[in-house]
């Protein structure tokens, strides 16, 4: 009955832990969760209040499908502001949050056939999609070694003459790992004279604690003429349930697919989400980021400093988002096997590394509050302690 594209489609992992941890939890169970993506802290004021006031104008009608031009305006704004990238309106195009900008994009790009470059560990959503669309995800294995980050050599040996994408996700989830401006230039100089389109989703980056953030765009013209970005307000401006997101891009031919497609699928996202987007854009919440900011950074050195000292598990402290990609190889290398039992005997959801691509390690989102990160990882220690 169900069609051969949506077969290939597995069910989110990080949704899945969620989920059960949401029931364990409303059948009376005490679970810590550190399995969401998302932020804990309450959506800024100033994005509330710019809500209630288009609440109160009347603010429900229909927009254009890329978005109200106030909204295309901001952001184009938010980008030469933060990013030194200078985008017309008519080169923006707001979403349903990432993973719809993602789907957009794949959809509009991919043929049978076509590879897309991913490194692993990734974020769950970029080979479903990929797949989806009957495309063809390369994955590139990079170390824990080299700080999860993919190097020159690796890119260029993965190219083909199939390959229609580079897809790069930084700071990473899962991993936290984050790309210096060097790095990036040498990824971008391996792509030059190709036709090789790189999607570049930048959703943390506001969320860095060591070094400078740098969009891929920025990096050279050549880098800027072949780059998709993706960015958003789900992580950056506590707006995760609000779903916004957008790409921007130079590549007309790929914006008005985009459109065209959107315009038969969702048409436009909500309209106040896009009045609440439009003070956050603009820079009005950048205390309230910086504050949050101030705040993971805490959470993340705790968080480190607990795991490394649990004989038998380790992390590479992250360099951004609000990830620990912990490796537990010296305790069990089944990792499915080992975040059940957690979540079973301990009572405490994290998200097993193979629905990353990478076995023998898991996430914990330490975007959580601190009382509730000392008692979660004192219970990671007592159960690896116990293990069997």
């Amino acid at each position: 009955m169900l069609s051969k594209r949506v077969q290939k489609l597995s069910p989110s992992i990080t949704i899945a832990i969620s989920s059960k941890a949401k029931e364990m939890k409303a059948a009376g169970v005490d679970v810590i969760s550190f399995s969401a993506g998302e932020p804990d802290f309450d959506t800024p004021k100033a994005i509330k209040d710019a809500v209630k006031s288009a609440l109160d104008k009347g603010c429900g009608k229909y927009t254009p499908v890329p978005g109200n031009p106030e909204v295309l305006k901001a952001i184009a704004t938010k980008l030469k502001r933060d990013n030194g990238l200078e985008y017309k309106t008519s080169q923006i195009v707001t979403n349903v949050g990432g993973k719809h900008s993602l789907f957009n994009i794949f959809q509009s790009l991919i043929d049978e056939g076509d590879e897309v470059i991913i490194p692993s560990p990734y974020w769950v959503t970029y080979p479903e999609i990929v797949k989806y669309c009957n495309g063809k995800p390369v994955f590139i294995e990079i170390s824990e070694e080299n700080g999860f980050k993919i190097t020159p050599e690796q890119l260029k040996k993965a190219i083909s003459p199939k390959t229609k994408i580079f897809s790069i996700n930084y700071p990473t989830n899962p991993t936290g790992a984050l790309y210096t401006k060097a790095e990036l230039q040498a990824l971008a100089k391996v792509l030059e004279g190709t036709d090789i389109i790189v999607i570049s989703d930048e959703i943390y980056e506001k969320l860095v604690f060591d070094g400078e953030f740098f969009s891929f765009a920025s990096i050279s013209e050549d880098a800027f003429k072949r780059t998709v970005t993706i960015n958003g307000l789900s992580k950056c401006g506590a707006m995760p349930g609000w779903r916004f997101g957008y790409t921007a891009s130079v590549m007309d031919e790929l914006n008005a697919a985009m459109k065209s497609l959107q315009s038969q699928s969702v048409s436009n996202i909500c309209s106040l989400t896009q009045e609440g987007a439009i003070p956050a854009l603009l820079g009005e919440t950048d205390a309230d980021i910086a504050y949050m900011l101030g705040e993971y950074k805490k959470r993340r050195d705790l968080a480190a400093k607990m795991i490394n000292d649990i004989d038998g598990l380790s992390v590479k402290v992250p360099g951004g988002a609000f990830y620990l990609f912990v490796n537990c190889k010296n305790v069990e290398n089944d990792d499915m096997k080992f975040c059940q039992k957690l979540l079973q005997e301990a009572h405490v959801a994290c998200v097993p590394g193979v629905g990353f691509g990478r076995s023998g390690y898991f996430r914990l989102s330490f975007a959580t509050d601190m009382d509730s990160i000392k008692e979660g990882i004192k219970r990671i220690e007592k159960f690896v302690k116990n293990y069997k």
